[in-house]
């Protein structure tokens, strides 16, 4: 069995891990939602009137204003619906996986030992380069910094 397979394996695996399962019912919970989802739609079109509003020549900034504010308004009345806090609060548990097992696999390709490899602490700011948790290695590459 070849690397690949391997992983195929662990991703399925990963889809049995309980903070896996809770993003799914979370996610699946937002989808028959139908309060929800109306929600969503309006947020959906009233960003297109605004979109609109605000892409013509002379646009109406009293109107864009009061687009804007209803925009705002139906996102944040969104976000701190039940259903999408549960979402969120899950979607964070699972990328905080997610990145762990990141970092499992660029410290192998770097020649580390994956199996040292501690879940990586703080937030992700987009860039590498930034990440407080890694660290020259012998090799003249990055990993991960871990407990040994």
């Amino acid at each position: 069995m070849d690397c690949i397979d391997l992983f195929k394996k662990a991703a399925a695996a990963m889809q049995t891990d309980p903070r896996y399962l809770e993003l799914d019912a979370a996610r699946r919970e937002n989808d028959n939602d139908q309060e929800l989802q109306g929600l969503i739609g309006e947020f959906n079109l009233k960003r297109l009137d605004l979109n609109n509003e605000s892409a013509k020549p002379e646009p109406d900034t009293a109107h864009v204003a009061e687009l804007n504010q209803q925009v705002n308004d139906l996102y944040t009345q969104i976000m701190s619906s039940e259903g999408m806090v549960r979402y969120n609060t899950a979607k964070k548990e699972c990328e905080a996986m997610v990145s762990h097992i990141d970092a499992i696999i660029n410290t192998a390709m770097n020649g580390g030992d994956p199996m040292t490899v501690q879940a990586p602490t703080g937030g992700c700011t987009g860039s590498c380069s930034t990440c407080g948790g890694r660290v020259l290695l012998a090799t003249g590459g990055f990993g991960w910094q871990t407990d040994n």
